[in-house]
């Protein structure tokens, strides 16, 4: 396969683009899928690395609704997720059934509900944040967008500085 081309986030539009990637999207949690799609949708905006959203279907582990919410200026009113992770499974069964010590972790994937209506494709379509799992796009892992507000994933074909680290405040 062909390298991809570089992607600076520099020159990502604003407001932001929505739009389908056939990437092949993973999230796993020590070696276990819970998340795998290949039908997914990015959002690329400008000074940020990609966002992705998944659909509801390549979802693996059950998820309970959070109280938590934000609010978006181009997308609307984001719902949080949180999802209780068996801290040594074998399997996917072990997400449905924990056995044992378990994690939950709290409010690292969001959706929209009722987003607005440039951004009504993604509705109930649900993004991750870079951690504590570990996502890939096309087999790359993926390291998390600086700062712990975004939820950009950063490959190796990103070029420059992407906003979440220290002096990108107000970009």
């Amino acid at each position: 396969m062909p390298p991809k081309p570089p992607l600076n986030p520099f020159t990502f539009p604003r407001p932001p683009l929505l739009e389908r990637t056939p990437r092949h999207l993973q999230v796993k949690w020590h070696d276990i899928l819970i998340a795998d799609t290949t039908s997914a949708y990015w959002v690329l905006e400008t000074t940020h690395p990609p966002t992705y959203y998944l659909p509801p279907s390549s979802i693996l582990a059950p998820l309970a609704k959070s109280s938590h919410s934000s609010f978006c200026e181009w997308k609307g009113r984001a719902t949080y997720w949180d999802i209780v992770l068996p801290k040594a499974p074998t399997s996917i069964e072990d997400f449905k059934e924990p056995k044992g010590e378990v994690a939950r972790v709290k409010n690292r994937i969001w959706s929209y509900e009722r987003p607005t209506e440039g951004f009504a494709p993604i509705k109930d379509y649900l993004s991750f944040y870079a951690g504590p799992w570990d996502c890939y796009v096309d087999g790359e892992l993926v390291k998390p967008q600086p700062g712990d507000f975004y939820g950009g994933w950063v490959t190796s074909e990103i070029v420059g500085q992407v906003k979440g680290g220290p002096g990108t405040w107000g970009w």
